[in-house]
């Protein structure tokens, strides 16, 4: 592994604590508790490789259609993860990206408890998706947009204005940069609804392991196939090397 190459911001999601339990016929909270230990172990070696932003896809609005008893597990297991000291043991930063006035009291209490708690942590910043969605993130930004139009903000007076600059800073993700690599595990080939203005040059990566079982190897691996990939942003080859001739497409 190139460690002049390690990439800067990366997103997880964390797929397969039900399957993992169900596998070794477990309730699925078992499954959501492994998975709390394997962001412990993901989140302190992100850090010592010197990654700049995790982003954990933790709970999905469309999470909410699970189980009543499911859903009150997960935010239980909310709270014991803020509760570790495993951010400032590692010098993390906890931010927290969603809806998050659809979240129990408590739960909103304990995150906004932790992010002040962590605010000068600097060696890496780790980012929880918590009742998110991508499509909800965009429809939210819209609607700001237009607030501030309709309150008659100089900015905001010409919808020619409206560009990737202004939409970027109106996203939930508006203080970090878009991830370099996206990993999804437990065997699944989507993106759930997950950073999908923020992935559009991100590069990909999918693997069967669950995620309790995704360890500190494992994450390597990731890296090291993102490190074996050239990323052009939609340039040519010849671009990306510094080569660039004029191209004859006729």
């Amino acid at each position: 592994m190139d460690m002049t190459r390690i990439p800067q911001h990366i997103a997880i999601i964390m797929d397969g604590n039900g399957r993992w339990a169900t596998k070794r016929g477990l309730d699925r909270s078992e499954g959501h508790r492994a998975g709390v230990e394997a962001v412990r172990r993901i989140t302190a070696e992100c850090t010592r490789l010197g990654v700049k932003y995790l982003t954990l896809y933790t709970f999905s609005t469309e999470n909410w259609n699970r189980p009543a008893n499911e859903v009150t597990t997960l935010m239980g297991l909310v709270i014991t993860m803020l509760e570790d000291e495993i951010f400032m043991k590692n010098n993390v930063r906890f931010r927290v990206i969603g809806d998050v006035q659809r979240l129990p009291a408590d739960v909103q209490q304990k995150l906004r408890e932790t992010e002040e708690h962590t605010a000068k942590n600097s060696a890496m910043t780790a980012v929880v998706a918590l009742s998110y969605s991508s499509r909800w993130e965009i429809v939210k930004a819209m609607q700001d947009i237009m607030q501030y139009h309709d309150l008659g903000k100089e900015e905001y007076s010409d919808w020619k204005y409206i560009n990737e600059d202004m939409i970027n800073r109106h996203l939930a993700t508006y203080f970090m940069p878009d991830p370099d690599l996206l990993i999804r595990t437990g065997g699944e080939l989507r993106i759930s609804n997950y950073l999908l203005w923020q992935i559009a040059y991100s590069e990909l990566y999918f693997c069967d392991t669950y995620w309790p079982d995704f360890s500190e190897e494992d994450l390597h691996l990731a890296i090291k196939n993102y490190q074996s990939r050239q990323r052009r942003f939609g340039k040519t080859e010849a671009q990306v090397e510094g080569e660039a001739k004029p191209i004859n497409d006729k």
